[in-house]
């Protein structure tokens, strides 16, 4: 028996190794079926936060008043209709299913768009990037890995000369863009975290 035992482990590793179950215990982008980790929730939690702390500081707005500005939404993903839950009622259309991995595509595909932006901005005011370009750096990390831009030089790339008016402003509709998505990414974050889509 003790011979049959060493014969087999080294083929029973091979397979454990080789199999795609142990592959996916890895860390991957956050893009199963199974629920939304906690860990998950509390950055996006912690990014909307840092985001509408931004948005009332007076140093973003020098000249204007930022909650008069309009509002600079990302028109290139779907994430508000396609991570709406089940059963609910958007535009007179009753969702019967979740799609889970087309959601977290969507959020990740704004996530990337909105941290390309920022890192692009002026940076003499490092405030942005201490808060809202870190936390949002940290959601991505940690959940939507796959969604970084590939060229991490970006939190570099951004100039330190101030900012214009116009930036500043442009800024502003942009972050309160980002304010609404991320209340919408908060939302369905905690709705997969809850298990619901799954039942």
């Amino acid at each position: 028996m003790p011979v049959n035992k060493l014969y087999f482990s080294p083929a029973l590793l091979l397979l454990v190794l080789t199999c795609p179950l142990w592959q996916a215990g890895q860390s991957l982008p956050v893009m199963s079926k199974g629920p939304m980790t906690d860990t998950c929730v509390f950055h996006a939690r912690t990014l909307l936060q840092n985001i509408t702390d931004t948005l009332t500081k007076n140093k973003l707005s020098r000249g204007f008043e930022c909650k008069k500005q309009s509002v600079e939404l990302n028109m290139e993903t779907d994430t508000a209709s396609v991570c709406a839950p089940m059963e609910s009622k958007c535009a007179e259309i009753v969702k019967s299913e979740f799609d889970q991995d087309s959601c977290l595509t969507n959020i990740g595909e704004d996530l990337h768009h909105y941290y390309t932006f920022l890192a692009a901005q002026p940076k003499p005011d490092s405030d942005l990037t201490k808060t809202v370009l870190s936390s949002l750096r940290e959601l991505m990390e940690n959940c939507f890995a796959w969604s970084l831009p590939t060229d991490l030089a970006l939190d570099e790339a951004a100039s330190e000369c101030p900012s214009t008016y116009e930036e500043r402003l442009s800024l502003c509709k942009v972050l309160k863009g980002f304010q609404v998505r991320t209340i919408t990414i908060n939302r369905v974050m905690a709705y997969m975290n809850s298990g619901e889509h799954t039942k």
